[in-house]
């Protein structure tokens, strides 16, 4: 269930006070300072998945300071991962400051100071989780704060794409369901953050299962290509063939067999749209990354118990049924 913390209401002249209560209330004890003589409406719509938040922010111009003073009051040791959507914002901590801009993320720890600025109307959503959760040297974690990560290209755009999709989607998960995804999230985060360190550990779970997120995406990404294979992927992502297949096996399956059930899905969902595209059944096979009809007929019967065919044709009766 969400929770919607909003200024919106209220005049200028309570919005100051109420905001200040909004943030440190939502996240760790913080000084606020507003930087607008009438202050913009704020508003904060948080999620919880286990003990980390998720939280979608926006407001204007304003600075906000984690001292040592609030650090004392309360101890606590979260790490709050933000991505930036909107408007551009100035980090200070571990004697770092970087210009955090649209398409960027940034990590701040709660246990040391820091201060964050930000002019204009912005728009970031966060993630606060403690500190424990997240499987990383403390030396490799301090040289990460306040530092600008790019989530446009390279290992950085995987892991900005994949919290921001989490952060969509928060609402709708379980408690259970959305521990897993977050745990992966944070995996993938710790691998970005070791190779950043030169800290690359192949046979870590974390690195394992991060590692497993972009392999899969990687699939996904060039089903089509008829090329692809197992010597492809571990060299797109500069591991050996026989560290890709250990990471499938650990899953029950192989790498061919997860990217045939991949393809097959696909062609199962097009192949009911094909006649209205003016598609035949080889067209979606080849689409998908198939090169033999026959071999795909094969398969198809082999996994959904129908011809390809008379599987476009008894779809397409199941929705004229279901329309009449």
């Amino acid at each position: 269930m969400s929770v919607v913390l909003s200024t919106a209401e209220l005049s200028a002249a309570d919005r100051r006070a109420r905001w200040h209560e909004a943030v440190s209330q939502t996240f760790v004890p913080l000084d606020v300072n507003i930087l607008e003589e009438d202050p913009s409406p704020g508003r904060i719509v948080t999620y919880r998945l286990g003990a980390t938040q998720v939280s979608d922010v926006r407001a204007g111009s304003q600075e906000v300071t984690r001292s040592k003073r609030l650090i004392a009051r309360d101890g606590k040791e979260y790490l709050i991962l933000t991505l930036q959507r909107r408007g551009s914002a100035v980090k200070e901590q571990d004697g770092r400051e970087s210009l955090i801009e649209p398409g960027d993320f940034s990590v701040s720890d709660s246990s040391r100071a820091f201060r964050k600025k930000v002019e204009g109307e912005f728009c970031f959503t966060s993630f606060q989780f403690p500190r424990k959760e997240l499987r990383v040297r403390d030396e490799d974690l301090h040289a990460s704060t306040a530092r600008a990560f790019s989530g446009r290209d390279g290992s950085g755009a995987l892991v900005a794409a994949y919290f921001a999709r989490m952060a969509r989607e928060a609402a709708g998960f379980d408690d259970f369901v959305g521990r897993q995804f977050l745990a992966t999230g944070l995996d993938l985060l710790a691998v970005f953050i070791n190779e950043r360190r030169g800290r690359f550990r192949p046979q870590a779970p974390e690195t394992a299962a991060a590692m497993m997120v972009r392999v899969k995406d990687h699939i996904v990404q060039n089903l089509a290509d008829p090329d692809l294979s197992p010597t492809a992927i571990a060299a797109a992502h500069f591991i050996s063939v026989r560290y890709l297949h250990k990471l499938f096996q650990s899953e029950g399956t192989t790498v061919g067999e997860w990217i045939r059930a991949e393809r097959l899905e696909r062609c199962r969902r097009d192949l009911l749209r094909s006649p209205a595209l003016g598609l035949g059944v080889a067209t979606v096979a080849r689409r998908w990354g198939f090169v033999s009809p026959s071999h795909f007929s094969r398969v198809f019967r082999a996994a959904y118990g129908i011809a390809p065919r008379d599987w476009q044709s008894h779809g397409l009766s199941g929705e004229r049924r279901t329309a009449e």
